[in-house]
This record gives C-alpha cells, structure tokens and sequence, in this order.
C-alpha cells in the first residue's frame, strides 16, 4: 500500500512539474585543495521557502534521495572517491504522505565528496545530481549538471582582491530574541574601519543594514562591536577607529512574526593596508533562525572595552561641559540666586555645620537633577542610537536649527521658559523641609534657570550626541558639578560672599556672549550635512565668511558700538570687556586668510577641509601654472579644477573622453575615493612635483572616479549590477567600482590609468606609487606612447 501511495504521489508530481516549471532548489559547486592530489567537492543547495530536498540517506518507499553520478569512465581512470559524501544537518521527522520519518533539508544544505586524483592532467570533473523536493502541495524529481574546476584554465590577469570574508552566527537569548553576530574574517596587514568613524571627510565607516520592510522583527539596541584599534592617520587628519585580523559586530534582535525563517541582512565596507584601499563594496546576509544556538562565550562589545580614545572623548566631554556650567553661573538667570541660597542655609539652619550639610545636599541634588537628564536621553535613544544620528544628514540639520534657536533666544529674541506652572507647583514642594524640601529647592532652580541653562544644557547634549555612547550623561555630570560647588563651597565659607561682583548688566553680556559662540558652533553641524550630500552650498570660504562675521560682530558688540534688547546703558567699557574683545578681535582677523587657503590649525576641526572650497586657494585668487585653465568660467563642461593645485579635472567619464578627444590629449583616469588614505598621499606628496604637475596640468586630461560616492544615480542611469545579481547599481560610486572591477581587472585605490582615444592602455595600469620618480617615468613613457 505504501508504494501504491508513493507511486501516486510521484506521478501527480510529475504533472504538476509539466504544468508549471519549478526551481526551488539551486545548485553550486566549490573546490576545495587539500593536497596536490586531494580535493574536496563541495556541493551548495540553496532552497527556496517551504520547500525540502531529501537526504542521500532514505528508507525504501519514501521519497527519492539525492544522488551525486559520477561518469564511470572518469571515476577508474581520473580520480576516485574517498569515502561517501558527508552531508550538513538535517532534520527528520514523520512524514504522512509517506507514513514513515523522512530526512530532509530546509533553506539550505551541502555536501562534501572527497577524491584522489589519479590523472594528473585532469582539469575539471563534471557531476550530475539527481534529486527531489517537495513542498506541502507537490514535488518535483530533477537531475542537475555542476563542473568542478579542479585546475585553473590560465585566465587574463586580475588584480581583484577578496580580502575580506564574512560570516553570520545567530544565538537564542531569550523568548523570541535572537543575537546576529556578523564576523569579518581579514587577510593579514589589512583592516575594515569602525562604525565610529563619523567624519564625513574621514573612512568608510563599517554598516549594517537590514531588510525588514515587514517589520517582521525589531531591532533590540545598536549594533555593537569589537574592540577596534585607534590611531592617528595624517591622511586624513584624524583620529580613525579599525580593526585587524577580525571584526565582530553583533545585533540583538525580536522576532515579532512566528512565521519568519530567515534575517537578511547587508553589509558595506572598505578593506585598506598600507599601500592601498579597495572599493567600498557590499556583502548580503541570510542567517536562518532555525540555526540559533546558545551562546557559550561573552560578546565582545566596543562599549564595554574603550579604546583610550573613548576615553579622552569623555574627558574632553567633561571638561567642556565644567566650563559651560560655570559659564552658566554667569547668567542673569542663576548668579543672584547664589547669594540668596547660600544665606538661606547658614541662616535657617541650627548651626554651621547644618547649614553646609544642607547646602552640600543641596549641590547633590543638583548633580542628581542633571545627571537624569543625561540618563534619560541615553536611555530614551540608546547609546549607538545617539551613535548612528550623529553621522546622519536630518539630525545633522536639526541640530544646527536647534543651536541656532538657542543662540538668538541668548541674544534677546525671545526666551525659552517652561510652564510657570511647573515651578509654582515644584516651589510649593520645597517648603516642606527635609531632604525632600532641598530636593524641591534643586528642582525650583533648575525650572527658574532653565531660560538661561537651557540653552547651554541643550548645546551639550546636541554635542554630547555626536560623541555617542556615554557621552550625555558625562556631560550633565560635568555641567552640574560646576553649577553645584559654588553652593557648598560659599555655605563652607560665608565670608566668600562679600568678594563676589554684584549683579548688573554684565550678566547679560555673558549671556550674549554665550549666543554668539553657539551660533558658530550652530554652522559645524550645517556644514556637517553639506559634506555628506555634497551640495557644496557652504564650502570653506562661505563657512570661514561665516564665521569672520559673527565674531567680527561680537567684537563690535564688546566695544560697545551695538546694542542688543537686554542690555544696559553703557557709558563706558570695563577693561576685562575690553580685553575679551581685543582677543575676539585677533581670532577674528586670524581667520581672514583662511579665505586665501590658509590652514588655520588652531580651527582645523570646524571648517570643512581644504579642497572643499570655491577655488584652491580662497577668495579671488587664481593662483596656477602653465596651461590649464584658470577662468572658472571658461572652464569645458564638466570640468573643475582640482585644489590646490589647478589641475583640470572631470569626474565623469564620458565628458573627460570628449574632452580628451577635443584637444588630442590622453586621458588619465584616476581611481579614487573620498575615504582613500594614499590617494591623498599621492596628491599631496607625489603630485606636486614640479615635472609631475606640469603632466598634469598640460599634457593629460585627468578624470577622477570616486567609488565611494554616495550620491544617488539618477533614475535613468539605475543598471542592473554585472558583478551583484539581482542587485541594482543605486549610487555614483558603485557605477565607477564596478567599471574598474570589469574593465580593468582591479578593485584597489588608488589606481591609474593612461589611454588613448580607443581606450586602449598606453601602459601597464599603476596603483600607488609612493616613488616621485618612478611615477614621473610611468607618466613620461605612457604619454610618449601617445605621440
């Protein structure tokens, strides 16, 4: 009976294959040396949802097993089998079509056959697999052909690096939550850089996105990782976090519908050594929850071990935040009330000692006020959350609208109070004595102060944010211990209080202060966006112009020739006004020949880099050599010239080769990338050569592809991606990858190329060439080549 019903099932499952093609399962095949003679075959399925493919290993009366035929023939003269094949976990379980267990395979499965060679001019070993799937509604019986390349056939030279390789492992932590650890297995010398790479200007950060446009699951935290490595790079002026030999970065997740079997996910990073970096590139993920496991060791979490790095960012965090707070003691709206306060203490109290106690309470309840604050917005958020906004463009964008509403409140546009209500309620509180009275006390200060502190506290934590991790609640512990010790220090000794200034207009002129500086800080975050988008709409010298006049401004109103809503009538300077506006004064004209491409290292941190400018060297200046051109205006379409040394450059390929052909020159393409360590090395330290840059400049014409451009294709340039199938090619810098991975066989930045009009190589393609004079030789016989 039970063969009659198998019989049956397979013929309805034969009609069912006719009447509509499957493919759920697909085939791959890998090679494995494990000696001049050993090999392993590895067979891969990959199976689509629902479906099963059956073990080699079936009880009679069942399903078909998958079988791997060899030709006989081949197998006594050209190699032979060791052994059977092993095959990866399975699942058996009761089958009711069959009426018997059955073992099968979800998702995916594989095989390893090991074989001798006996024939040591065999080449390639061709097997068909015979095998049949089945779903919950029909089956199919196929048989599928895959060529093992046992030795490489000599192919064109490539130079395309795989040096990175990637693995995900998922653990069960609890009900329905799941741990995805995505390790990057790397070669030795080379690194993947942090996801705490957060200058635009500096290296690809490390990413990981995940497709979930379902919502089947919710992401539980940030993406953790492994203790990375920090150093100082010149390349790009920074400090850059990255990793050597291996990468963990793990994501817990929640499973939010039962029915879900996998988590996709994808991965983009940049892989450098010494020498050279490659192209940003993607890797995709499938884990299948059903390979959960239970995690026997501890997961390595950057947040858990700081670099000494994180640990300067907090202590500079710190400090800037102690110095704010004592800025803030300073305001019109907290200075008066610590006379009042501290006379309260020592005169309602019993004795000395109550009221320092009571005023050192005081002061902690402060601290405590504050430091809330900083939890709850670490908490609110998550720690990588506040991590990941800081390097986005919105967030971006709402900071500088932030800061720039905080600093006109402090020049007197408006004022930023909470609810009077709020502090009518708190007040009453603080009448009833006790710790809970002085807590209410604390409370009522922090409410009544917070048109001044506001602002400042807001600017810590917008600044704090870009920091990331533990960054929020440092700074409000920061702040409010410069807010707190006066309190305690002046209850500790009363006599204090005589020496202090007495409230007047001055107050209002630190507020005022205090706005000017926020409105600067305000543009870093402004020009933040600008650099990731490009837009190029505040480039060096609009942002050193910005700032030339805010400070000029504030210069001006230290010296009193402006007036703003709060101030007092003035009808002199003092001499420490006197001697604030004299130094703004000097920073202010410090900054003027930045507009002329100065450095200025004492700012270096704000303003966009140099070669993010109009014009390589500032304002109105057309500095240059030999024959390239100078007049912007005049310039070919699509050409710009390349700071800071005018060099005509394009950054699109068919616009450079019309041009190249216009004037009867050879291109030079330039394989680069914003984030490439040595192709600024090269520029700055090979490049300017004299006998390289007149090349340059008048014998080549120069088009610079950057692969890691981000800046999205326009809809009708979106391809189909030849390297990544099924996958689209979405932003500038895969197009240029992608053309140098194809074209010329080579993944690796920076890379130069010389050709003629056919596109054909004048010469053999350089990648970095630290030698001046080696290089200078490439460029000499390539364009003699030419001529």
């Amino acid at each position: 009976m039970k063969k009659i019903l198998a019989l049956l099932f397979l013929l309805f499952s034969i009609q069912t294959m006719f009447a509509q093609l499957e493919e759920p399962v697909k085939w791959s095949g890998i090679v494995e040396k494990i000696s001049e003679t050993e090999y392993n075959l590895i067979f891969e399925a990959e199976i689509e949802d629902h479906w099963h493919l059956y073990s080699q290993h079936l009880p009679e009366g069942g399903a078909i097993p998958t079988e791997f035929i060899y030709n006989e023939e081949a197998l006594s003269e050209d190699f032979k089998l060791v052994g059977k094949a092993k095959e990866s976990e399975s699942i058996t379980k009761f089958d009711k079509v069959f009426e018997m267990e059955m073992t099968y395979f979800d998702y995916e499965a594989t095989f390893i056959q090991k074989i001798e060679i006996l024939n040591p001019n065999v080449t390639a070993i061709e097997v068909e697999i015979s095998y049949q799937a089945c779903d919950d509604a029909k089956c199919i019986f196929e048989s599928k052909s895959v060529d093992f390349q046992i030795k490489e056939e000599k192919k064109e030279d490539t130079k395309i690096l795989d040096l990175v390789k990637w693995i995900s492992s998922i653990y069960k932590v609890g009900d329905n939550e799941y741990e995805i650890d995505y390790t990057a297995i790397l070669e030795n010398k080379w690194h993947i850089y942090s996801q705490d790479n957060k200058d635009p200007m500096g290296p690809i950060a490390t990413e990981i996105t995940f497709k979930n446009d379902n919502k089947d699951y919710e992401l539980i935290g940030g993406l953790k990782e492994s203790k990375s490595i920090e150093k100082f790079e010149k390349a790009f002026d920074m400090d850059v976090k990255y990793f050597s030999n291996e990468a963990v970065f793990t994501q817990k997740i929640k499973v939010l519908n039962t029915d879900l079997k996998s988590i996709e996910a994808e991965a983009y990073f940049q892989a450098c050594d010494d020498e050279k970096c490659l192209a940003p590139t993607f890797f995709d993920f499938k884990t299948n929850l059903k390979d959960a496991k239970v995690r026997t060791t501890l997961v390595k979490d950057s947040n858990k071990t700081e670099t000494n790095g994180d640990s300067k960012d907090l202590w500079s965090i710190f400090f800037i935040a102690f110095l704010s707070g004592f800025a803030a003691l300073l305001t019109p709206c907290v200075f008066p009330m610590i006379p009042m306060t501290v006379s309260f203490f020592t005169k309602q109290s019993k004795s000395k000692a109550a009221g320092i106690k009571n005023a050192i309470i005081y002061g902690l309840c402060i601290i405590a006020i504050y430091l809330l604050l900083g939890t709850a917005v670490t908490g609110i958020f998550g720690a990588d959350a506040l991590n990941a906004l800081a390097t986005n463009v919105w967030f971006n964008l709402i900071f500088f609208l932030l800061l720039a509403v905080f600093a006109f409140s402090f020049l007197g546009a408006f004022e930023i109070m909470l609810p009077n209500s709020w502090a009518n309620k708190v007040d009453s509180q603080a009448n009833r004595g006790g710790m809970v009275g002085i807590f209410f006390m604390a409370l009522a200060l922090a409410i009544v102060s917070f048109s001044c502190t506001g602002p400042i506290v807001g600017t810590l934590l917008v600044e704090a944010a870009s920091k990331g991790g533990l960054a929020p609640i440092i700074g409000m512990l920061g702040f409010s211990m410069a807010i707190a010790l006066p309190f305690a220090l002046f209850a500790a000794f009363p006599g204090w209080l005589n020496s202090l200034p007495k409230s007047g207009g001055w107050l209002n002129t630190v507020k005022v202060v205090l706005g000017f500086l926020e409105l600067a800080l305000a543009f870093k975050f402004l020009s933040q966006a600008d650099l990731v988008l490009q837009m190029h709409l505040l480039e060096r010298e609009v942002f050193i112009a910005i700032w030339i006049a805010i400070f000029g401004t504030l210069a001006l109103y230290l010296f009193g020739k402006i007036k703003l809503p709060h101030d007092s009538p003035l009808k002199h300077i003092s001499v420490g006004r006197l001697s604030l506006g004299l130094i703004v004064l000097s920073f202010t004209i410090y900054m003027i020949p930045g507009l002329w491409g100065a450095p200025l290292n004492i700012i270096s941190a704000f303003p966009p880099p140099l070669d993010y400018s109009e014009s390589p060297y500032g304002v109105g200046n057309s500095k240059g050599g030999g024959s390239a051109s100078r007049d912007h205006s005049s310039l070919p379409e699509g050409a710009h010239l390349l700071a800071p040394h005018d060099i005509l450059a394009f950054n699109d390929y068919d616009l450079g080769l019309a041009y190249a052909k216009k004037v009867n020159k050879p291109v030079m393409i330039d394989f680069t990338g914003w984030a490439c360590v040595n192709c600024r090395k090269m520029e700055q330290n090979v490049w300017p050569k004299p006998e390289i840059l007149n090349a340059l400049k008048n014998d080549v014409i120069l088009i610079s592809l950057f692969v890691d451009d981000k800046r999205k294709l326009e809809e009708d340039e979106i391809v189909d991606s030849k390297l990544r199938e099924g996958k689209k090619l979405k932003y500038i810098g895969q197009k240029w990858s992608e053309f140098q991975t194809i074209k010329y066989k080579s993944n690796t930045q920076p890379y130069y190329v010389l050709m003629d009009h056919d596109e054909e190589n004048l010469i053999e393609p350089v990648a970095f060439t630290p030698d001046a004079i080696e290089y200078l030789n490439w460029l000499k016989t390539g364009i003699g080549n030419f001529k």
